[in-house]
């Protein structure tokens, strides 16, 4: 019998091929992607969505100040009270996380978030605002601890800091991204409409996390037991190394929150008088942060945790000595410095506290958190004071001061590593 494809007889016994007319063609989803894939995008989305809207109002503070006729540090608490808010909740959102899941939680939390980004922009005064702002971030705490913990259950060691790297590498992109936007919507429609195109870019991010983020596959839920969360805790305090990396966390948060807190108003002065978006474009140099948290896990196998510390505190004292000149290309020469280093080191940071632990990797991630933002708190809003107080270079000094405490935390460790290993080698 002829094949009506061909009309050539069919082989007996012999199931007729399908033409290549006759294949389905298989269609694009997202869904469709390895779990790994989908993995990593879901929390590269969310990581965007979450610095997009917690540091929405930093490359608009001086339209803020302008509009409301404050000082900086006063505009600078549109910023410090979310840090704040994030910095407080972040630990019971995290024990939370330990009963109901990290995917579940995430999900309320950055829902929770967008809800209030569309509400921002119609706060009617300062006031409002910094408490609309605070409580967006204790909202937004639920996402970062949660994220560190769920992709330390769902992938191996080596792919766990990879990944936390993309997730800060969607810190990154958030961070530039909302600034940017803010700067230039700002420009030309004032600030309520650049903080209501954050909103729109947080919504779509939030959208694209929920449908790309798998089901936990490892998670075992915990009951809600505050005696067994406060001995988990005590417990992580209690190891010099997490207390260092939390250290270290902290003072590299502080210095950069610092610098990008006030960037802005340099910018729009003497020598420079940038435009509210020209100001604003400036954080584009948040892509470097993309390029240099990605790259985390292939320099630490090679550097070692302690020598990729030493690498990012290099980069980002030499790129605040490059700021401290008065012409713009040396300037946004030290910002890239200072952007490229500040997120390695926190992907070191926050990655081997993942990698440090066995129990409670929630709290522990939440502790992390807990000092990083307070970090980006105590850093905004003083060096909002010192650079009104005494300029670009009393805050550039600050900043420096920071890093010479996170060297010499990261050099004590060196010591003690070397004492300890001359100590089992004379064991031996």
């Amino acid at each position: 019998m002829p094949s009506p494809a061909t009309g050539a007889p069919a082989t007996a016994g012999a199931s007729p091929s399908p033409s290549p007319a006759a294949t389905p063609a298989r269609s694009f989803s997202l869904t469709s992607l390895s779990s790994h894939v989908r993995i990593n995008l879901a929390l590269f989305a969310i990581g965007l969505a979450t610095f997009a809207m917690l540091f929405s109002t930093q490359a608009l503070l001086p339209d803020i100040a302008t509009a409301y006729g404050i000082s900086p540090d006063r505009a600078s608490w549109t910023v410090s009270a979310t840090t704040i808010g994030l910095a407080v909740a972040v630990l019971p959102l995290s024990t939370l996380s330990e009963r109901f899941g990290r995917r579940q939680t995430m999900t309320v939390s950055v829902a929770v978030a967008v809800a209030l980004a569309v509400v921002i922009p119609f706060a009617p005064d300062l006031s409002t605002l910094i408490a609309l702002r605070a409580v967006q971030g204790m909202a937004i705490a639920g996402i970062p601890a949660s994220a560190v913990a769920y992709l330390s259950e769902e992938l191996d060691g080596r792919a766990t800091v990879g990944a936390v790297g993309l997730f800060i590498a969607g810190n990154s992109v958030g961070g530039m991204s909302g600034r940017v936007l803010t700067g230039w919507v700002a420009e030309g429609f004032g600030w309520r409409a650049a903080l209501g195109a954050v909103a729109v870019l947080g919504i779509a991010a939030a959208v694209l996390f929920r449908v790309l983020l798998p089901r936990s596959r490892n998670f075992t839920p915990a009951s809600l037991r505050p005696r067994l969360v406060l001995r988990t805790v005590r417990d992580h305090l209690a190891r010099p190394l997490l207390l260092r990396l939390y250290g270290i966390g902290m003072l590299l948060m502080a210095a950069f929150s610092a610098v990008y807190t006030v960037i802005g108003f340099r910018l729009v002065e003497e020598p420079f008088n940038l435009s509210a978006g020209l100001a604003g474009s400036v954080f584009v140099i948040y892509l470097v942060g993309t390029g240099s948290s990605s790259a985390t896990g292939p320099l630490m196998e090679r550097l070692g945790r302690r020598g990729a510390l030493y690498v990012a505190i290099g980069t980002v004292t030499a790129g605040l000595l490059l700021t401290l000149a008065d012409h713009l290309v040396a300037v946004l020469t030290g910002l890239v410095l200072i952007t490229a280093g500040f997120f390695f080191g926190h992907a070191v940071a926050s990655g081997s506290v993942s990698r440090t632990v066995t129990h409670g990797k929630a709290q522990a991630s939440a502790l992390y958190q807990v000092a990083y933002y307070l970090g980006a708190s105590i850093g905004g809003t003083a060096g909002a004071m010192i650079f009104h107080h005494a300029d670009w270079a009393g805050l550039v000094a600050s900043a420096l001061v920071a890093l010479l405490a996170t060297a010499a935390i990261t050099l004590y460790a060196t010591r003690r590593a070397l004492v300890e290993r001359r100590a089992l080698a004379t064991a031996a």
